[in-house]
């Protein structure tokens, strides 16, 4: 029998919170379960994406399949990354079989709690991916530091 590890607690962890904070935030929707969505109610999809470090900046990944790059709002303000935009509505003149897509507008916002470069964001746009590149600030890069034989 395996032990949880101290990584396992945390991801379970983690995983719970974000689901009582998607929950709480009313933003919670199950697409299939409801017939896919079309942006009623005022409702905005918390894109789903990807991040992680690397030495010189965080990199945020996100599908954005069949959207404009030029109509993706992209804001950095304060400490806060905003991404927005549009999925196309789906059509009106058919008879679905299926409805799972979510059509309307979404949105999602990260906060760093670390100085990172704003001037240096780049935002690519490939194959309906969405990759941006955020540098980190001189202050936090690691140093490396020479020892001196003497």
């Amino acid at each position: 029998m395996r032990t949880a590890t101290y990584n396992d607690l945390i991801r379970d962890f983690i995983s719970v919170a974000d689901s009582m904070s998607r929950h709480l935030e009313g933003r919670s929707y199950d697409y299939a379960r409801n017939g896919g969505h079309n942006g009623q109610n005022g409702h905005t999809l918390r894109l789903p994406l990807d991040a992680y470090a690397t030495e010189e900046a965080f990199v945020i990944n996100t599908y954005l399949p069949g959207v404009n790059p030029d109509e993706v709002q992209i804001t950095f303000e304060g400490e806060e990354l905003t991404i927005r935009g549009k999925f196309e509505p789906a059509p009106q003149d058919v008879s679905f079989i299926k409805r799972e897509l979510y059509h309307g507008p979404f949105e999602r916002r990260l906060t760093f709690n670390v100085p990172v470069n704003p001037d240096g964001i780049e935002a690519v746009f490939e194959g309906g991916m969405l990759t941006l590149t955020v540098p980190k600030a001189e202050a936090i890069k690691p140093k490396q530091i020479k020892v001196q034989a003497r």
